[in-house]
């Protein structure tokens, strides 16, 4: 799977909200597993949601609540909605897609990816 493209990065303020975007064609968000993963300074990658083409999300337990996949199957695009964020969250969010069943963060945190640019996000007072 080529690298996908994100956008929608940006620097907030704790509790504040961004929604980042990634591109897809429309055979990879109709078949594949996407996921969007982070990686903060200093620290490895980390699997943070997951979304199927079935259009059931599942989200790493540090992010519930928080962080959403709203569906738009119109556009191809899938989404990354954070609320509430927190400095934790700073880091640069990459989006992958893979053929994996099923869709989980968990499967998806086990398969090598092919890693865009990212978008960067950065929470600071």
């Amino acid at each position: 799977q080529a690298p996908l493209v994100e956008s929608g990065g940006g620097s907030v303020q704790p509790g504040g909200s961004l929604r980042l975007s990634c591109a897809a064609s429309a055979n990879t968000y109709r078949n594949y597993c996407m996921a969007w993963f982070r990686q903060a300074p200093g620290k490895e990658r980390e699997g943070v949601a997951s979304f199927s083409s079935s259009g059931s999300a599942d989200y790493d337990d540090s992010v519930k609540g928080r962080l959403s996949i709203p569906p738009d199957n119109a556009k191809n695009t899938l989404y990354l909605q954070m609320n509430d964020l927190k400095h934790e969250d700073t880091g640069i969010y990459y989006c992958v897609a893979r053929l994996v069943s099923p869709c989980k963060v968990a499967n998806m945190k086990l398969l090598p990816h092919s890693w865009g640019q990212g978008t960067q996000v950065t929470v600071s007072s």
